[in-house]
């Protein structure tokens, strides 16, 4: 379903890539039949001049051609907000900001980098990171700098 939704046999790779096993899966249904999904792994952002947070990091928010516009992306990204409430934070990166507007997501303003054990890689081409606010979620400032550790093969996407 992710790949016929983003016309990209390349989508596959993410979850043989970056997704474990394990990740939390939203899957909306219509009749007997997935037509959207988002899926959320565990991911650490650091606010500049905050410590860490667990960060419920969104992928693979997908939704059949067929059934895009028909609200079933929306049942899944509300009900994902519902039930992430172990996380301090959660983030996404996106092309489609004012979709996740909508739902109360905010568009990270401030630089942007990669975490690692030897410091940080500044990203300043990265696009569209946005943050959702948890009831645990620290004050943020958007205009600061914000990292997230580095995996193999990504930072941010």
């Amino acid at each position: 379903m992710c790949i016929a939704a983003h016309d990209s046999e390349e989508f596959g790779r993410m979850f043989t890539h970056f997704i474990p096993s394990g990740g939390r899966h939203f899957l909306v249904y219509r009749d007997d039949e997935i037509v959207s999904h988002a899926v959320v792994t565990t991911r650490c952002l650091q606010p500049a001049g905050r410590s860490e947070l667990k960060t419920a990091y969104v992928d693979a928010v997908s939704t059949l051609p067929a059934a895009q516009g028909q609200g079933y992306c929306s049942v899944a990204m509300r009900r994902l907000a519902t039930e992430i409430g172990d996380y301090d934070i959660a983030c996404l990166q996106t092309d489609l900001v004012g979709f996740y507007e909508r739902f109360g997501w905010e568009f990270w303003r401030g630089p942007l980098a990669g975490r690692t054990e030897q410091g940080l890689i500044p990203t300043p081409e990265q696009r569209g990171v946005m943050v959702l606010r948890l009831p645990q979620t620290p004050p943020l400032d958007l205009d600061a700098g914000l990292s997230i550790e580095v995996q193999p093969d990504r930072i941010w996407e």
